[in-house]
């Protein structure tokens, strides 16, 4: 039965710490992972992953020492993956101020957020252990990614688990301005009936501009065309439409062609403001707008005057500037200072940013990036990381003993290569694959014919190099 594998930790100073820590490592011959080995967007309520028999599950720490932080509420799918691992799992309902969050980030390897939590440079400074974040979301502005690359810490994301939840917000979304929904509902509950078909619409025939043709924007445009409706699309990016949906080449293009406009696309400094004042008048005079993207794209004041003069005939809202981190009060003057003038707007739904709020979406969101945390810790895979090159090896298997993978994360400078395989030169290396992404390398390499005397030699010699940003060694 081979030994559980354990990751040599970085050098404190103390060489017989690290003797311990070797030697320690092959006092635990049961402690196999049963990590799956497949990625599930659809995951069953009792998940279970194929295992192959042949093979060989690594482990970089012993199963206890792995310390997970999970906060904002991450789905139960998640945490089941990562307890089965038998890592230590302390699981929050809500984000954490800086000052408690830099306590709490301080000893864990692992940590998962959502939308709410800021793992800004000043934050990750102080997470000397940390080796992989999580995002439970698509989005990945909440994190410094050059600075969490720069630092060795590996990203990722759920780029599309909780596409379709999205998508279907949007149509019924779309459905319930056309209809005028928000204003009749909002009458009966004052017990006031007005039954009108003024400025009621169907939404067969009408255009949708869908801005940003991403996993969202795909699929609401598939969606879209089942109920008759013209689809136009705006990206920065060349793609082939769904059914019969049309790219146009411009943003304005697709503002004045359309009766319905959705926003999809990522926060980043080109999309600050994407839609303000010019835009709305480039727009159908009674058009609707949509956001689902994120707060920072649509300048608010500017909607709200496009509202109030009769332009813009309603619009739909998920996101926000700046959002509550909890629930409860607060959506107010405090938060935005237009706010109030928001929730005074006729035919204006606000929903709490709820777009991937869906049962569906947050077990398939919890499956794939709990897997895709899984699958660094254990096999140091980078595949589908938003912030390092893409990485992976075949697995080791039952019969290859001796072996050690090896992952050095390094400056992407000239020679690195060269002097890497120098110290690996002593050993066979079966498999080696390296790739870079802008200053930051990742190397991964399987050697055999290692004795345990050698990994202590083998991680000093990597470590001592220059361009060392991490050392990983699994066995």
């Amino acid at each position: 039965m081979p030994t559980a594998a354990r990751d040599i930790p970085e050098r404190n100073g103390a060489a017989d710490n690290l003797n311990r820590t070797v030697s320690n490592s092959f006092e635990y011959p049961n402690s196999l992972s049963q990590s799956p080995n497949a990625t599930f967007h659809s995951p069953s309520q009792h998940f279970q992953a194929p295992q192959r028999a042949s093979t060989k599950q690594l482990k970089p720490f012993h199963t206890e020492d792995v310390k997970v932080l999970l906060l904002e509420n991450v789905n139960t799918t998640g945490q089941k993956i990562l307890r089965a691992q038998g890592y230590q799992l302390e699981a929050l309902t809500s984000s954490l101020p800086e000052d408690e969050l830099i306590e709490k980030i301080k000893d864990v390897q692992v940590i998962g957020i959502r939308s709410k939590t800021q793992l800004s440079a000043n934050v990750l400074k102080h997470a000397k252990n940390l080796i992989v974040i999580g995002c439970f979301c698509i989005g990945t502005n909440q994190v410094d990614l050059k600075y969490a690359a720069e630092n060795g810490i590996c990203v990722f994301n759920s780029p599309f688990s909780n596409s379709r939840s999205v998508a279907e917000l949007m149509i019924g979304e779309i459905i319930a301005l056309a209809r005028q929904f928000p204003e009749r509902s909002m009458e009966l509950h004052r017990g006031v009936w007005n039954k009108v078909s003024t400025g009621c619409w169907e939404v067969r025939g009408k255009t949708l501009g869908i801005v940003g043709y991403g996993h969202v924007g795909s699929q609401l445009s598939v969606l879209a065309e089942s109920m008759g409706m013209e689809v136009l699309y705006y990206d920065v990016v060349n793609l082939m439409g769904m059914g019969t949906s049309k790219q146009v080449p411009t943003l304005d293009d697709l503002l004045k062609q359309s009766d319905f406009v959705t926003l999809h696309v990522p926060e980043i400094e080109e999309t600050r403001d994407m839609i303000s004042a010019p835009q709305f008048e480039a727009m159908r005079k009674g058009a609707y707008l949509l956001n689902a993207s994120r707060g920072s794209v649509v300048d608010l004041p500017a909607l709200i005057a496009a509202m109030k003069s009769g332009k813009i005939a309603g619009a739909a809202l998920d996101v926000y500037p700046n959002e509550p981190g909890s629930n409860g009060p607060g959506f107010n003057n405090d938060l935005n200072n237009f706010t109030e003038e928001l929730r005074g707007l006729k035919n204006l739904i606000l929903t709490p940013h709820i777009g991937g709020s869906t049962e569906e979406a947050q077990a398939a969101i919890g499956v794939e990036v709990a897997q895709a945390l899984v699958n660094y810790v254990n096999f140091g895979t980078t595949l589908q990381a938003v912030n390092m090159p893409e990485v992976n090896l075949r697995s080791l298997t039952m019969a290859e003993e001796n072996h050690v993978r090896v992952i050095y994360i390094h400056k992407n400078v000239p020679g690195v290569l060269r002097r890497v395989n120098e110290i690996l030169g002593d050993h066979n290396v079966d498999k080696q694959m390296t790739d870079s992404r802008g200053e930051v390398a990742y190397l991964m390499a399987d050697i055999s014919n290692v004795n345990v005397s050698e990994i202590k030699d083998l991680w000093r010699s990597l470590e001592d190099l220059g361009s060392r940003i991490r050392t990983r060694v699994l066995y």
